[in-house]
């Protein structure tokens, strides 16, 4: 399975209201960091690839950026616990047989914390800027499971 963390791109700053907070859109500088971000997937991603986002305005419209079908998934919302990002994902097996990429479109600190569990094997608070997108892998060596990181682009290097 590949699983590609997509950080939601700029929404400016965050507020103290949570319902507020999920309805914050994403900037003109956020539109276009999702677009370029989205650029880079496309002309990587296989034909067959799943999107699940946040229900929060600003992973919606970092999501909707690439063009495709997405779900929102409510155990993707920001406070969600890595934990409930492993069931959404269904991790290592992925929610569906037939595909192997799934994108999901989320927020910080769950996606560093993810990225350290399934890299480092302990939850640790590594950073993904606004819009990064980190791709990795699952593989088999010797008998054993592995996660390996295939990319790691900050939204100023695409």
């Amino acid at each position: 399975m590949d699983l590609i963390l997509w950080r939601h791109a700029d929404a400016g700053d965050s507020v103290v209201d949570p319902v507020a907070d999920l309805k914050r859109k994403l900037t003109d500088r956020g539109r276009k960091q999702s677009e370029r971000g989205a650029r880079w997937l496309q002309a990587r991603l296989p034909e067959r690839y799943l999107v699940l986002s946040s229900p929060a305005v600003r992973a919606t419209e970092t999501a909707a950026a690439l063009g495709a079908r997405f779900k929102v998934d409510e155990r993707l919302a920001p406070g969600s616990d890595v934990a409930h990002h492993l069931a959404a994902v269904n991790w290592p097996d992925g929610p569906e047989a037939r595909v192997r990429h799934v994108i999901v479109v989320g927020h910080q600190p769950t996606l560093g914390r993810l990225a350290s569990l399934l890299l480092a094997g302990s939850e640790a608070d590594w950073s993904i800027k606004k819009s990064g997108i980190w791709w990795l892998s699952t593989r088999e060596r010797g008998g054993q499971a592995q996660v390996v990181l295939r990319a790691a682009i900050a939204p100023d290097l695409i």
